[in-house]
């Protein structure tokens, strides 16, 4: 049995806690922390989209990620972001999984920005601004009701996001960066509270994984993000 930090269960997520309103000048924000790994998230609105949905008649949702130079124990230079790389790899899934949220017919033609800043990092940075994302984008989307700019609510789905992976031979949920780090399998998990799968990823750093323990894992996963919907809706009901 793998010994994890605090005694945590092979399948127990770290602790998560999501301050909503963390940046007031912004339509939607949270600082979200899971464990030692804290994200900055931001909702902006702009009354505009991209040129390529010209005349489309539905919204846009994008995003930018990055990690502040001493958000880890040595410091991270601040990558560049190009069409290739970690970050824009990792901004196009926080873009891709919120966009599974939304009716973009229903958004209008408007884009929401959503700013993904880690000021620490211990591992799962990606899913915790995913999770914490959709916070403040349900944020911004309320305020966008309150003043009748919206007459429908764009939001159709909850969206978390979750890490686990198989750490010397065994299952564990929610891996922090020690895990990561030595995990045979690593893997992330975006989906609905309800089990509908919007990204799976999973990478074979070590050994590989049998098909017979996928469906293990993937409920493994479920199990997390049921979790972190419900500490999303604790979130947004105080507001």
């Amino acid at each position: 049995m793998t010994k994890r930090l605090n005694d945590r269960a092979w399948n127990e997520a770290r602790p998560m806690t999501i301050l909503p309103g963390f940046i007031p000048s912004a339509p939607g924000s949270c600082l979200i922390s899971c464990g030692q790994t804290r994200v900055i998230c931001t909702a902006s609105v702009e009354d505009k989209v991209p040129g390529f949905l010209e005349n489309a008649g539905m919204g846009w949702l994008t995003a930018e990620y990055g990690m502040l130079p001493a958000s880890t124990s040595s410091r991270t230079t601040r990558e560049k972001v190009t069409s290739a790389g970690r970050t824009y790899e990792i901004q196009r899934l926080i873009g891709r999984s919120l966009r599974a949220a939304l009716d973009r017919k229903r958004l209008g033609t408007r884009t929401i920005t959503i700013d993904c800043d880690v000021i620490q990092a211990d591992g799962g940075t990606r899913t915790a601004a995913i999770t914490g994302g959709f916070v403040a984008l349900s944020m911004a989307v309320s305020k966008l009701m309150a003043s009748g700019a919206l007459s429908q609510n764009p939001i159709i789905h909850q969206i978390a996001a979750i890490s686990l992976g198989k750490v010397h031979g065994e299952l564990l949920l929610d891996l922090d960066f020690v895990e990561d780090s030595s995990a045979d399998v690593d893997a992330n998990l975006v989906a609905t509270p309800q089990g509908e799968i919007i990204e799976w990823q999973t990478t074979s750093e070590r050994n590989l994984l049998p098909v017979q323990q996928l469906q293990e894992m993937v409920e493994l996963g479920m199990k997390g993000i049921r979790e972190h919907a419900e500490l999303q809706q604790q979130a947004l009901r105080g507001l």
